[in-house]
C-alpha cells in the first residue's frame, strides 16, 4: 500500500521517517519529494507499506500526530495518471 506523507519537516530524512513508519508494519520503500536543483525537501513523500494491514494501521496512528514538531498528513496515495 502506497501511503502519501505530508507536511514533513524539511530536516526529515528517509531513514528516519522508514524508522518511525516500521512501528507499524514492513516498509518496501521511502521516498522524499526533493526540489530538482536544490535538492531541498518540498515538505512531502511516500512510503511503500508492505500490505494494506500495516498502511492502513500506519494512517491510524500517525495522520494528525506530531512528528519533529509538524502534524503529518498521512492516507493513501492517488494513483499516478
Amino acid at each position: 500500500m502506497n501511503l502519501y506523507v505530508g507536511n514533513l519537516p524539511w530536516s526529515s530524512t528517509e531513514e528516519e521517517l522508514e524508522n518511525h513508519f516500521s512501528q507499524h508494519g514492513a516498509v518496501n520503500a521511502v521516498r522524499i519529494i526533493t526540489e530538482g536543483r536544490s535538492g531541498r525537501s518540498k515538505g512531502f513523500g511516500f512510503v511503500e507499506m508492505e500490505t494494506s494491514e500495516a498502511g492502513n494501521a500506519a494512517i491510524e496512528a500517525l495522520d494528525g500526530k506530531d512528528y519533529q514538531g509538524r502534524d503529518l498528513k498521512v492516507n493513501e496515495a492517488k494513483p499516478r495518471d
